[in-house]
């Protein structure tokens, strides 16, 4: 309620299969336990179909302890419900899939995020470098820019 009126005409608990995107399922789930959630463990499905009969919008799969093994984008999950009862699902979302970023919008949702990005992107400069007689290159600034933007896009990387 905001100033004595509803924000919308549903029911309390009658938004059931919210997901909430993460970068790191099992920080996430712990914050939220740390702060009061009642949340379930990270679980994910050998299947790779996310499903549990104990949750209306996860239909008929068996859920496996622990977040996925390969810690692969997508796979890992814990869910909870709000105050309301509006049901949620935590997914972990480690690289996004081609496509589903704009490719002019680069975001990070943490320092170590950006961190790792640039590790990835000082990797591939070095070996860009290589290929160029090993010489500094004056531009790296805009070579690095420019692959962070791709690798978020899934977009061919530079060379």
């Amino acid at each position: 309620m905001i100033f004595g009126k509803n924000v919308t005409a549903a029911l309390p608990g009658s938004a059931q299969g919210l997901y909430l995107a993460v970068a790191d399922i099992v920080a996430a789930r712990e914050e939220l336990a740390v702060r009061g959630v009642e949340i379930s463990e990270v679980f994910h499905d050998a299947a790779g179909v996310y499903a549990g009969l104990d949750e209306p919008y996860l239909f008929g799969r068996i859920r496996v302890g622990g977040p996925d093994p390969a810690r692969s984008s997508y796979r890992s999950f814990a869910s909870f419900n709000d105050p309301d009862g509006n049901g949620w699902l935590l997914q972990e979302l480690t690289q996004r899939a081609p496509g589903r970023v704009e490719s002019d919008v680069t975001t990070f949702t943490s320092a170590k995020d950006l961190a790792a990005a640039l590790r990835r992107a000082e990797a591939a400069h070095g070996e860009h470098e290589k290929r160029n007689g090993g010489q500094r290159d004056e531009n790296w600034p805009d070579w690095y820019a420019e692959y962070l933007i791709c690798e978020q896009a899934g977009k061919e990387l530079p060379l």
